[in-house]
């Protein structure tokens, strides 16, 4: 149950939240008071934080290689997609022809 009282949290404000326990020592239900939430989305976005957190200090290359990747494999969908569309507007096509063929027999 996060945060009732108002929108989802940011990702700003949610680094901002563990920062407050991480370096300032605020306690866990000191902090799921005062932000309304539940232990439990806190130690999720505490894990969350810990198992990205190697990601920050990856060589950039690495990402780049891994950002070029999954632009290429957008782009492949979206071709795919854009052929599927045309194979399904000329079948329409060849339906729509067959029908007006069969009503003026």
């Amino acid at each position: 149950m996060e945060n009732q009282d108002k929108k989802p949290c940011t990702a700003e404000e949610k680094v901002a939240i563990l920062r407050r326990h991480l370096i300032e020592k605020v306690t866990v239900p000191d902090l799921c008071d005062e932000y309304h939430l539940h232990p439990s989305v806190f130690y999720r976005w505490l894990k969350q934080f810990f198992d990205n957190g190697a990601a920050t200090f990856a060589p950039t290359e690495r990402r780049s290689r891994r950002e070029e990747a999954q632009r290429q494999r957008i782009e492949a969908l979206e071709a795919k997609l854009r052929r599927r569309d045309e194979v399904l507007a000329e079948l329409m096509e060849e339906h729509v022809a067959l029908k007006k063929s069969l009503g003026e027999s």
